[in-house]
């Protein structure tokens, strides 16, 4: 798993053999099992993290129904708002399948060792900044089908890896409505091979 962080960091920012083990020594990696609250509503974030194996999902809770707003897996960074804010948390982040993270905190002891890494942050955040506009202008403009036809163009994985049931609130559609429009759009396949 330690592997996986310093190719991460690398693709982003050359380091050396000494800066390798000062990230190795700060020990940045922590364990999670499946249903695991790593944030709750209300708490303020103490943790920012890296997911290097897992998946993680950010939801609401509105009226008592859960809506999912994201899925973060493999190689992706999650900043609470409640992190950089220190207001309390709106959402939840809890796991999805068994977890293997790289925390947050312990980042900025290793920041104050190594400051080359706030360049890889300020990169980070700028991609995420891009990817949360485009998900939110998606939702915002595609109907529940587009949005379904673009996950799985361009995040295949989680059609099998998250329950229908978060897929659907993902999307902003019922469980009900998802399998319909799955039913229609693989019927749709079969025909036009036929």
């Amino acid at each position: 798993m330690f592997e996986n962080i310093i190719k991460f960091i690398t693709n982003y920012i050359p380091l050396t053999d000494e800066e390798i083990d000062i990230i190795r020594e700060t020990n940045l990696i922590e364990s999670y099992k499946k249903n695991t609250i790593l944030l709750s509503e209300g708490e303020v974030a103490k943790e920012c993290y890296f997911i290097l194996q897992g998946c993680i999902r950010s939801y609401y809770v509105i009226d008592g129904e859960e809506r999912t707003t994201e899925f973060y897996t493999e190689s992706q960074p999650i900043t609470p708002v409640s992190y950089v804010t220190k207001q309390p948390s709106e959402y939840y982040l809890s796991c999805l399948e068994d977890c293997v993270v790289s925390l947050g905190t312990r980042n900025q002891i290793l920041l104050e060792k190594l400051p080359k890494l706030e360049t890889l942050l300020l990169k980070l955040n700028g991609e995420m900044l891009v990817q949360n506009q485009v998900s939110f202008d998606n939702f915002k403009n595609f109907s529940p089908e587009k949005r379904y036809l673009d996950l799985i163009e361009t995040r295949p994985e989680l059609i099998n890896r998250v329950p229908q049931y978060h897929l659907a609130t993902y999307l902003g559609i019922t469980p009900v409505s998802l399998s319909r429009m799955r039913k229609r759009l693989s019927s749709g396949k079969s025909a036009r091979k036929a």
